[in-house]
């Protein structure tokens, strides 16, 4: 049996002064046989030695990084190594940080918005969506307004390929923006006028007509048009005056179409909650916005009307 005050060996009170724990603290690590007592006095008080001091060192450390006890005794005990453990721990913390930055990111966005308590548990709901479950209701839209219908592969791959996928850590407006665009694609109106879009296409194909998915010419041929379009508006022309006329004798050239039949499909592919579930895809994922195109394609489709 040692003697209290040998050079090298502790007591419970001494390790507290060295260590900065508390005596319950060190006493209770001693019961649960983390800190097992190198000797004890005729008295039978317990007494550590300089390897119980590093023990103890190495402990707290751990217990200050997060580790919980049993992966601190697994530690201690040989049986894991720091960096087993420390790897486990990141990969739990990564899990942690990413529900309190969406956490942050709804109470952003309430507050920001001043929300109701039901509109706060759509929020929540909606944030603890990962990517995989965002991108599958996504695509549950997309199967129910194309279900067998003609649709040209490469249009509807084009459609499905554009995901949501919020950040890490999201701003107020990029979850709003999901929130919107989840409520978005379950609306059955909106729905409704997709699959309607999607059965004039599926139509057009079953009767002969190619309807390809735009590409690259028909895109900047549709950005020219609509550029025109929002130069003649800035300028106060009304679709009937003389420059509205000519913008769209040019347009019902291109698409080889007499003005009306123009006028019929610009408006059959021109819709307000259609382009805003594009503009809501570019704020969640961080996309260029572009100006709205609705207003442009409706002087074009007066313009046109006006040469019927």
């Amino acid at each position: 049996m040692a003697a209290m005050g040998d050079s090298g060996v502790f007591t419970i009170g001494e390790l507290s002064r060295r260590t900065g724990l508390t005596t319950r603290t060190i006493r209770f690590y001693s019961d649960e046989g983390l800190l097992p007592p190198a000797d004890r006095t005729y008295a039978g008080y317990r007494l550590y030695d300089s390897a119980s001091l590093a023990r103890l060192e190495l402990l707290r450390t751990l217990r200050e990084l997060g580790i919980g006890l049993d992966d601190a005794a697994e530690t201690l005990a040989g049986r894991s190594s720091v960096a087993d453990i420390a790897r486990r721990h990141v990969e739990l913390l990564d899990g942690q940080i990413q529900v309190l930055r969406l956490r942050r990111a709804v109470l952003r966005a309430v507050a920001k918005n001043d929300s109701e308590l039901d509109e706060v548990r759509l929020m929540k709901d909606l944030a603890a969506m990962t990517d995989e479950e965002r991108h599958r209701l996504i695509d549950e839209f997309w199967d129910e307004v194309t279900a067998g219908l003609n649709i040209n592969p490469d249009f509807n791959a084009q459609m499905r390929s554009a995901k949501p996928s919020l950040p890490d850590d999201p701003s107020p407006e990029q979850l709003q923006a999901w929130i919107e665009l989840a409520e978005l694609v379950q609306d059955k109106d909106f729905r409704a006028r997709i699959r309607g879009m999607s059965e004039q296409q599926s139509a057009a194909r079953d009767a002969g007509e190619p309807m390809d998915a735009p590409t690259g010419e028909a895109r900047e041929r549709w950005l020219r048009w609509s550029s025109a379009a929002g130069e003649a508006m800035d300028a106060g022309h009304a679709p009937a005056s003389p420059q509205g006329r000519a913008l769209a004798t040019s347009v019902a050239g291109e698409m080889d179409k007499s003005p009306a039949e123009a006028a019929d499909m610009i408006e059959e592919g021109t819709d307000t909650r259609a382009e805003r579930y594009w503009q809501l895809l570019a704020t969640i994922n961080g996309w260029q916005q572009w100006p709205s195109q609705v207003p442009r394609a409706e002087f074009l489709v007066a313009a046109l009307r006006a040469l019927s």
